[in-house]
């Protein structure tokens, strides 16, 4: 199946997807990590629109394992890691207890001051962790602000090959996204052919939804996460509008506020990335030009 047939920037009407297909809101956040919400009220309202979410919050699973007990609902059991280099890492298991042990053994020991931290690990060790379990890895908002989307300063082009062949997609839509970014991610997703996934990216209650995976499927983890590596499945969904972002971020902040010093420590370190980074490429046109007019000029 093409991923542009797979990938539609509207607004989801989950009243008729429902009917046909099994629909989840693949990335949510609650307030184990920067979301509002309690994992009760998100039960309730995934309930209530007749979907499944994955509670991923940020290097804390407390979240998941708690939805997972509520068996009205579907539950993706997945966490969102933060990287050493500060870039996130969507994982999802097949079964609660493998998210426990991934966490016990890959993030706990490595975590630091802050839920909201850089765990010690670099990307590379993370997804050799998950590798360990049936999972499905994902990278959500590639393109983004910053180095919290992969395709940044901290990955060169290089590296970044060697990645793509390690994990199974990427995240095409995100709500919380910028349109011009969102549609970069999309033709990303087409491009890598690999699985696609959508989510809210939510932070408050009423953007569970707001973006979708959806596929037919019988209404299980299992089913619907096999669905998702074959790359059956869709994505729909489209940005929230720019003053809920701007609420949704506040209130993200303010959970933040603890995490000032890591946060700042990441921004130094990758403007330092970002400056080696366009420096040598600089080097490398001037090269370029020179090798250029030398070989115009009969220099070999």
């Amino acid at each position: 199946m093409n991923s542009e047939n797979r990938i539609l920037f509207e607004k989801p009407d989950l009243a008729t997807l429902r009917k046909r297909y099994t629909v989840v809101d693949m990335h949510f956040h609650s307030r184990y990590s920067d979301g509002k919400n309690r994992v009760r009220t998100i039960a309730e309202k995934s309930r209530k629109l007749g979907i499944g979410v994955a509670i991923t919050d940020h290097n804390e699973i407390a979240g998941a394992v708690r939805i997972n007990e509520n068996k009205k609902v579907l539950s993706i059991p997945g966490v969102e890691v933060t990287s050493r280099e500060g870039t996130h890492i969507l994982i999802y298991f097949y079964d609660i207890k493998s998210l426990k042990a991934f966490y016990g053994k890959a993030i706990k020991p490595h975590r630091g001051d802050n839920v909201m931290s850089s765990i010690a690990l670099p990307m590379e060790e993370i997804i050799h962790h998950a590798r360990k379990y049936n999972t499905v890895i994902v990278f959500p908002h590639p393109y983004c602000a910053a180095y919290t989307g992969v395709c940044n300063h901290h990955f060169p082009e290089k590296r970044l090959r060697r990645l793509w062949r390690r994990i199974d997609g990427v995240e095409v839509i995100n709500s919380e996204n910028l349109k011009k970014w969102n549609l970069k991610c999309a033709v990303l997703g087409f491009n890598l052919n690999k699985s696609i996934t959508g989510g809210s990216d939510g932070h408050r209650l009423y953007q569970l939804g707001k973006v979708v995976s959806y596929g037919e499927c019988k209404n299980n983890r299992k089913a619907f996460l096999d669905m998702v590596k074959r790359r059956e499945n869709k994505v729909t969904g489209r940005e929230i509008a720019m003053f809920s972002k701007m609420t949704s971020n506040g209130y993200k902040l303010k959970r933040n506020i603890k995490n000032c010093p890591d946060i700042f420590e990441k921004n130094i370190r990758y403007g330092y990335t970002v400056i080696n980074s366009k420096s040598k490429q600089i080097r490398d046109n001037v090269k370029r030009h020179i090798n250029g007019r030398m070989k115009r000029a009969g220099f070999r």
